[in-house]
């Protein structure tokens, strides 16, 4: 392996572990609030297609942006409405909403761009942070990322400091492992859900976007492509630590940038494998074969005052 390909394995690895980052990140605090999202892949996907349609539309790609979380922040709201004030089973609405949004960002964006069209949208360039661009190696993988990159590690020590050392991350862990001593507390517990459902959405947003504007500038049908699900299976992977779930999913980002080093390595390995090797990854986390962490008691039970 050269040192450019070394280089662009790293910087990619990065790059396509974003998405999941983001998304993986916003659900960690909604799970340790009790409310599994499996609707995180519509989520994105919805968010990935207002992003691109609106950037489309303005030229501008902050608008895109905003676009693209406020369609994933009204996802989040309906999740909230019928996973939490409805009480509805959380996973049978997570399929739903998904099938929902493959369906209507499909239909949408062959009525709007056409069936075979690759338009190609206005994003976000690349950051160059000086002599650290420069670097050997190190130089072009990790400072010559977009700006969301770095938002995103960000919100990971964001995410971990309000879990672990703020009033609300107690609560919000109150009411992921007991709800009802919680409610006893004080702590109103839908209201607690409800913020961590909104933060998922907000999050699930920026990784959508991050798709569209921020990666490939376009959009395509699917093109989520199941980052949602790898983003609830690293929470699981990382035992519901922030910091273990980050490196679970840039596990999954490298295992997809294998894809693009292995054929420029002349190696042969069938590309097929090389495709699912993320989802391999993913079936042991949830087989329960990787990961030690103890998932939040009352995640996925609704929760009804006595």
């Amino acid at each position: 392996m050269t040192e450019d390909q070394l280089a662009v394995f790293i910087g990619s690895g990065i790059r396509l572990a974003m998405p999941i980052v983001l998304a993986g990140t916003g659900e960690l605090l909604s799970e340790r609030a009790g409310v599994l999202n499996l609707s995180l892949d519509g989520m994105m996907l919805t968010s990935a297609f207002a992003a691109a349609t609106v950037s489309w539309a303005t030229g501008s790609p902050v608008v895109g942006l905003l676009a693209g979380v406020a369609a994933s922040l009204a996802f989040a709201w309906l999740q909230g409405i019928l996973s939490v004030t409805l009480r509805a089973n959380q996973l049978v609405v997570g399929i739903g909403f998904n099938i929902l949004a493959l369906g209507a960002t499909t239909f949408l964006y062959r009525e709007i761009f056409g069936a075979l069209s690759r338009d190609t949208i206005p994003g976000f360039g690349k950051v160059h942070l000086g002599f650290l661009s420069d670097l050997p190696v190190i130089g072009p993988a990790l400072f010559q990322q977009t700006a969301l990159t770095y938002v995103g590690i960000a919100l990971v020590a964001v995410t971990w400091y309000v879990l672990q050392r703020t009033s609300f991350g107690l609560s919000v862990r109150a009411v992921g492992d007991d709800p009802r001593s919680a409610d006893k507390a004080g702590i109103n517990v839908a209201r607690t859900r409800y913020l961590g459902v909104l933060y998922a959405g907000a999050m699930a947003g920026l990784g959508g976007a991050f798709m569209s504007i921020a990666d490939s500038n376009t959009f395509t049908e699917g093109m989520t492509k199941g980052a949602g699900y790898l983003a609830i299976t690293a929470v699981i992977f990382g035992g519901w630590n922030p910091w273990k779930t980050l490196g679970a999913c840039l596990l999954f980002g490298f295992a997809t940038a294998l894809q693009f080093l292995v054929p420029a390595m002349k190696l042969d390995v069938p590309v097929a494998v090389l495709l699912m090797l993320p989802y391999v990854l993913a079936l042991f986390a949830v087989a329960g074969l990787v990961g030690t962490g103890r998932q939040p008691m009352a995640l996925t039970l609704p929760f009804r005052r006595a």
